[in-house]
Formats: structure tokens, sequence, C-alpha cells
């Protein structure tokens, strides 16, 4: 028996040097070391030696099976280094090599275009300010002469957050106009003021019609401020906008924070002035309303009208480079689709 379990020790250590993979350690295992592998066969039958030879081979068999053991945990590292070597040299980097480029992220166009607006502005003298999205009633309408039975708030799609007894309180703000408000309440003029930001009107989608949108808001209030003031800026800023050459035109418009009102168009970019399906054949495109800031508005905010005056302004971002491009649907500067924002 003793002689048998030599003969079983060597032959599993050779066998165990040519195992060149986990696969066929483990068949080894099992050959040698498992539940019906010979060494267990052998302490198994050790009941029916006599007792002298049972002690002898049963110690030399836990010996041999210990060091079969010992051999397998072995084997199994030396493999396992010696893939990964195999694996490092394989995959070795060349740190001469030049890198893999790396993908520049870019600003969504009408972030750029916001900051192109505001830069324009700014050179004029106007600072930037922002104000929150969900806004008081009071803010959004009332202080800017459009009270609750005014006709006027039927151009006002709204969502509405609260109400309190019926009556409606709290809102998504539906221009950026309330930040008028909000800064002529607590700064004294001269004030200079462009407010970019989202606003949102519960309204159907298409191809010029968004829920969600973005617009840049203008206040400019101080002693002897005209209408030839506010033509002057909107002018300067169409020309930085949309070219030198571009022409400009002033319409008389209803606004009821303002009076008098008025639309700015721009040349038709397509057509230049020919006319064309994209300006409804008539050679200009509506671009912005603006007018002087209403003597009702300013008495609101505690600004004597007989002493200042102001004009206001307001655009909605996406129409730039709708125009600029010729991109016909809005809705595409919100799909998401990497192909359409990666050409900004």
């Amino acid at each position: 028996m003793l002689e048998e379990l030599e003969k079983l020790q060597l032959q599993a250590f050779a066998e165990l040097e040519s195992a060149v993979d986990s696969r066929e350690l483990e068949q080894w295992r099992i050959c040698y070391l498992g539940k019906k592998s010979r060494l267990t066969q052998v302490l198994r039958s050790l009941s029916t030696l006599p007792l002298d030879e049972r002690r002898n081979t049963g110690a030399r068999a836990n010996t041999i099976k210990k060091s079969l053991e010992n051999a397998l945990e072995e084997r199994g590292h030396s493999l396992e280094t010696s893939r990964l070597v195999l694996s490092l040299e394989n995959k070795r980097v060349d740190i001469t090599l030049p890198g893999y480029p790396m993908p520049i992220g870019r600003s969504h166009p009408t972030t750029q275009t916001i900051e192109e607006i505001c830069q324009v502005f700014q050179k004029m003298g106007f600072q930037v300010f922002e104000g929150p999205d969900v806004e008081w009633d009071y803010y959004n309408f009332e202080a800017l002469n459009i009270p609750a039975d005014h006709p006027a708030r039927d151009m006002f799609a709204t969502f509405w957050i609260d109400s309190n007894r019926g009556k409606r309180n709290r809102l998504l703000r539906t221009h950026t106009s309330p930040m008028q408000i909000r800064v002529m309440e607590h700064t004294p003029p001269p004030i200079r003021i462009i407010v970019p930001g989202r606003c949102y009107r519960y309204e159907a989608t298409d191809t010029t019609h968004e829920s969600m949108f973005y617009q840049v808001e203008g206040l400019a209030v101080d002693k002897n401020i005209t209408m030839a003031d506010l033509k002057g800026t909107l002018f300067d800023f169409c020309r930085c906008i949309f070219g030198e050459e571009r022409k400009v035109r002033f319409r008389c418009d209803y606004f009821p924070f303002v009076e008098p009102g008025v639309e700015i168009a721009i040349e038709c970019l397509a057509c230049h002035g020919n006319g064309c399906r994209i300006c409804g054949y008539s050679g200009w495109i509506e671009i912005l309303g603006a007018g002087m800031v209403n003597p009702d508005v300013l008495r609101r905010v505690g600004i004597d009208p007989e002493v200042y005056s102001g004009f206001a302004f307001g655009l909605g971002v996406e129409r730039v480079p709708m125009l600029r491009y010729g991109i016909d649907d809005i809705r595409l500067f919100y799909n998401n689709d990497i192909r359409f924002l990666r050409q900004f």
C-alpha cells in the first residue's frame, strides 16, 4: 500500500507539471484529490488493514494529500503569474506613440447665442442679471400693467403652480420681464440691465413654438431717455448680430408694459428683402418687441416718470440662430441630437 502511494505521488507531480491552464488543473484536482480519486479510495480502505499498517499508511496518505494540495496551489499561482506576464507583454503600450484624441465638448447653440447677445450689450454698458424661473403673479403680470382682468393675459398660456383661496399666486414665468420690476424696486436709476433666462408657456409645440424657451430682456432707465436711444441701441445690436449691411425696420406694436410699443424686424437673410417663403414674401422677419417703459410701471416701483424715462425690449434667443443658419424647427435645439449640436 505504501509503495502504491509513493507511485501515485510521483505520477501526480509529473502530470501537474504538464498542466498548462486552469481547465487542466481542475481535471488534475478531480483525478488526484476528488471524492472518487485513487488517494481518497486508499484513505477509505484503511479500516481493512491491520492496526500497525493502518497507522503508518494513514499518516503517509495524509502527508501525500497535503503535499498534493500545496503543489496544486503553487502551480495555480505560477500559471496565473505566467498568464499576466504574457498579457502585459502582448498589451504593452509604446509610450512614444501619440495618444488617442479626446472629443472636445461644446457649448449648446442656445448658450452660445446667449453669451454672444450678452457680450454685445455689455459693450454698451448693460449689466447681466438673472431671475427666478418660478415667479409671483404680481411680478409676472400685475406690476407690468397686466391685471387679472386684462385681455393681454390671453396672450400667455400660463403654467400655474398653486392658488390661494381661488386666486392664483405662483407660476412658471411666461417672460423674463418680471426682472424689470425686481431690479427697479431695489436699484435707483440709472439702470441698464439685460436678463437672459428660461420662459414657459402652456402651448402645443410645433416648428416655431416650444413650451420652454429662452428670452433676453433688456431695460434702461435714466433721465432724458428717448425713443432715439431705443432705436440706436437696437440698430447697433441687430448689426452686431446679423451683419453691418443688414437693414432694420421699426413698426408700431402693442405691449401692456410699454408705451409706445414697437416691433423690430430685419431684412430677410434668405432673400435679402426680395420676398420668399421664410419671410412670408414680405422681405422682413420680426426678431423682437420693444418700447418706452409705461409711466404706470415706473410709478409702481417708486420711480417718478416726470423725472425718469426708459425703454425695454425682449427677444427669443433661439430665433437668432434659426435666422442665421436657416434652421426651420425650434424643437431641434432641445431634442439632444448630437449630430445637430455638433454643427455649432
